[in-house]
């Protein structure tokens, strides 16, 4: 899985700037995101917190993780 430029704080940093008035273009050019990589969080964070975004990011790896470990296993595995 692609690792982050911008860490779960600089994400939650993002959207509350902008769900606080702040225009969006300015808050992107202010941390090096485009418009449309803040349209993607906020279709895919909304509302979340900085604490929330961690867990969520740590639970998506451990999924990943969990997924490929899975894999290596059925490919090793004779099928009986």
């Amino acid at each position: 899985m692609e690792r982050s430029r911008f860490s779960e704080g600089q994400v939650a940093y993002t959207l509350r700037l902008a769900k606080s008035g702040t225009p969006v273009v300015h808050v992107c050019r202010q941390i090096g995101a485009s418009e449309v990589t803040y349209d993607t969080w906020k279709k895919k964070f909304g509302d979340l917190g900085v604490t929330e975004l961690k867990r969520l990011k740590m639970l998506e790896d451990e999924n990943a993780r969990l997924k490929l470990s899975q894999h290596s296993c059925q490919a090793t595995s004779p099928i009986t």
